[in-house]
């Protein structure tokens, strides 16, 4: 019997609030099924990469945050319009209109890594991709991050533990550093064995 051997990691630098991201993770879910089917089979890894580095800690109005951004409801609800059908495709129901603040990313990314050492990080990043862009959570808020993450395989009492001190938050920075030193200026961007693929929600 012919059995898949690990073929090497893949690494995703993407952030939560990322909607191409959660659309890529299905597309890489796609690939990689496929994959399995020829006996190739790898191990993927998240990384952080923060779309709003001046963000607040506390986030901001989401509502505000875009008009600024795009200059007119009209635009901002097109943009959603339009993400929320790219997401059908790969079979995700968007609700944007259910997201009222936009957050600060930072301790959503310790989460991950905290899931990462856990060895549970897919579930938590599925669990805060599906709570913010399905159901409207704000995964800027510790008791919201501690609950998704549990569905996702973590201990809520260890992620608030963590989220209440500094575990984790140079690690977080450093490591979205070192992905904009390397030329990442859009996410999801994939790598395979260290080496950049290309980055979007490539079917």
């Amino acid at each position: 019997m012919n059995k898949a051997q690990p073929a090497g990691r893949i690494d995703v630098i993407s952030d939560a609030i990322c909607p191409w991201c959660y659309i890529g993770k299905r597309q890489l879910e796609r690939a990689l099924d496929m994959l399995e089917k020829q006996h190739l089979r790898f191990t993927v890894a998240w990384h952080p990469f923060q779309l709003n580095p001046d963000m607040p800690r506390e986030g901001v109005d989401r509502a505000q945050y875009r008009l600024a951004k795009f200059g007119s409801a009209e635009r901002s609800r097109q943009l959603d319009e339009r993400i929320t059908e790219a997401a059908a495709n790969v079979g995700l129901e968007f609700h944007l209109d259910r997201l009222t603040r936009t957050p600060n990313t930072l301790s959503a990314h310790r989460v991950i890594r905290l899931a990462g050492q856990r060895g549970v990080q897919d579930g938590v990043v599925e669990a805060l991709f599906e709570g913010y862009f399905c159901n409207g959570a704000d995964i800027g808020d510790a008791k919201v991050l501690a609950a998704l993450a549990a569905k996702g395989g973590l201990k809520p009492e260890e992620v608030t533990d963590m989220l209440a001190s500094d575990d984790g938050l140079d690690e977080v920075i450093s490591a979205d550093r070192m992905a904009r030193n390397h030329g990442i200026q859009g996410v999801p961007s994939f790598a395979l064995q260290g080496h950049v693929l290309f980055s979007g929600a490539m079917p």
